[in-house]
């Protein structure tokens, strides 16, 4: 075998290797697996990537000059970043997850026994959606089967009169809507602290046991409190319970690429990863619609918190640290709308990232509330820790231009380094993610949506990190029955575009200010391109 043959074999061994391991952990789904074959696979991620980071330390940094050492540095710390937030989340799995369906079943037999059911409030907040929008998620509430329930819509809706089923309406519109299918309607003075201030305002006329919220285009099925009620029923201790929120209809991104036959939605993962791997650890989210609280609880807390745009978030975070346990039920009993166009979908995860980093600051937060074990705190700080990644994200943009910019490659990397080091990280990735997972999301997929939302969620987590004071107006998610017109949300894609063309240069060799640094000038070109194409593919991963 010549040299060179030789050498690339030996190159692509370690990645053989990982490659023949990952197939023979994923032979079988996960959920059919013994743990140790779970742990395994997240050993061997760990490992790798602390492989990765070792070489990086060691060999990958460019020591030349004083600043393409310290953009050396920022590119790896940018990278540390990335995979330690990264492991954090695979790594909270590493006990596996709970499935409390036989217990909802148990619960829905005690229910069936119980003389006098627990009584429900079903709450429906709203703020501006149609009409027609709000009469099918009233329906569907008065048509719970459960006979001791009080259905709920709280209208925190604008003033002005309609005429169009598809707008609105007017309070009087609202109001006669909700009455005449057989709900109460309730509208408060003012519009104070947004939903957490419009479910506080009608508790003191509710009289219910439990508490149902649904937002005004979820539409629950029959059966949701039958198969939840009785869960409170068997744990006395129980604060609430979280079930999936699911979509009738595809978000943006996915309709776009026209891929909503064949993968499934940014969401699927987290009800079907990461709400059991918290609930685990005793850390399950409240995710602001879908789910049954017990109002004791609640009442304890002070009801549902105003220090943060996430108030589903914070409050679920009180009860937790006051002793009372959140569940996790995976049952699909519930469907809404996804956002429908991409700017209402960017605005409703900017709100999730504000609402998130307030509860993180808050002297109630996960932090420094007392009653949380160390095990919670890690899973609700991982939840907070995913969107400061949009900082090391915007960083890895902008950074490849330093070659351009400054003559400067900020790291070492060549492609033997590229096969034997970063290749086999970067598949254990692909291959084991999804299979840890369930299959819910790829490794790939999420990155789609992370670096489209790069700019605007790194300038918002700054905006909340140094302007603890300012508060943005709360937006509610545009929701409609019918499916949007597409537009172009360019303040989306200006900033996006911009980097793309100005790094597609800079590959090509054409983006130059100042000489090139001494290694670089006698680089030939194509060396060059491969170089930053290695470590653009690198940067990807």
């Amino acid at each position: 075998m010549s040299s060179p043959l030789a050498s690339l074999a030996l190159s692509l061994l370690p990645t053989l290797l990982v490659v023949l391991t990952c197939c023979w952990l994923t032979r079988r789904p996960e959920a059919q697996c013994r743990p140790w074959r779970r742990r395994l696979a997240i050993l061997l991620i760990t490992s790798l990537a602390g492989r990765y980071l070792v070489w990086r330390v060691l060999f990958g940094l460019n020591q030349q000059s004083p600043m393409a050492l310290g953009l050396s540095w920022l590119l790896l710390a940018c990278e540390g970043w990335l995979i330690f937030t990264g492991l954090l989340q695979i790594g909270l799995s590493f006990s596996g997850r709970r499935d409390h369906t036989a217990a909802a079943k148990a619960g829905e037999a005690l229910l069936q026994q119980c003389p006098s059911p627990p009584t429900v409030d079903v709450l429906i907040p709203c703020c501006g959606e149609p009409l027609a929008l709000l009469e099918r998620t009233i329906i569907a509430c008065c048509r719970l089967d459960y006979p001791a329930k009080t259905v709920w819509l709280l209208d925190d809706g604008p003033e002005y009169e309609g005429t169009d089923p598809q707008d609105d309406g007017s309070p009087r519109q609202r109001r006669a809507l909700a009455r005449s299918l057989g709900a109460r309607y309730h509208r408060r003075q003012g519009r104070q602290h947004a939903k957490a201030g419009n479910l506080n305002a009608v508790l003191p006329h509710c009289r219910g046991e439990l508490m149902a919220v649904f937002d005004a285009d979820v539409v629950p099925q029959p059966h949701f409190l039958r198969r939840t009620v009785g869960l409170f029923l068997r744990e006395t201790r129980l604060g609430f319970v979280q079930t999936p929120q699911s979509y009738m209809t595809p978000d943006p991104l996915m309709r776009n690429l026209a891929m909503e036959d064949w993968l499934l939605p940014d969401e699927e993962s987290f009800y079907r990863w990461i709400e059991p791997v918290r609930d685990s650890v005793g850390a399950v989210v409240c995710a602001g619609t879908s789910f049954l609280m017990r109002r004791r609880a609640l009442d304890q807390v002070g009801g549902f918190s105003t220090d943060s745009l996430s108030e589903d978030l914070a409050t679920g975070i009180r009860l937790i640290a006051l002793g009372w346990q959140g569940l996790f039920l995976p049952e699909k009993l519930s469907a809404g709308l996804a956002a429908p166009g991409v700017a209402d979908f960017a605005q409703q995860r900017l709100r999730w990232c504000r609402g998130t980093l307030q509860t993180l600051r808050s002297p109630r937060g996960p932090l420094r509330i007392a009653g949380l074990s160390w095990l919670q705190r890690l899973a609700f700080l991982e939840g907070a820790l995913h969107w400061f990644n949009a900082i090391p994200r915007l960083v890895l943009l902008v950074l490849p231009l330093s070659t351009g910019l400054l003559g400067i490659l900020p790291i070492n990397l060549n492609g033997a380094s590229f096969l034997m080091v970063f290749l086999p990280y970067w598949l254990s990735l692909l291959m084991l993610v999804s299979w840890l997972n369930g299959e819910s999301r790829s490794a790939l997929l999420p990155e789609l949506y992370s670096w489209l939302l790069t700019p605007v969620l790194a300038w918002a987590v700054v905006q909340t990190l140094l302007i603890p004071r300012w508060r943005p107006g709360f937006r509610v998610t545009s929701k409609t029955l019918h499916r949007a017109r597409s537009r172009l949300a360019w303040g989306l894609v200006l900033p996006l575009l911009a980097l793309f063309v100005l790094n597609g240069w800079n590959l090509l060799g054409l983006l130059s200010v100042l000489p090139p640094s001494p290694a670089m000038a006698t680089m030939p070109l194509s060396n060059r391109r491969r170089e930053i194409g290695l470590w653009g593919c690198s940067g990807a991963g």
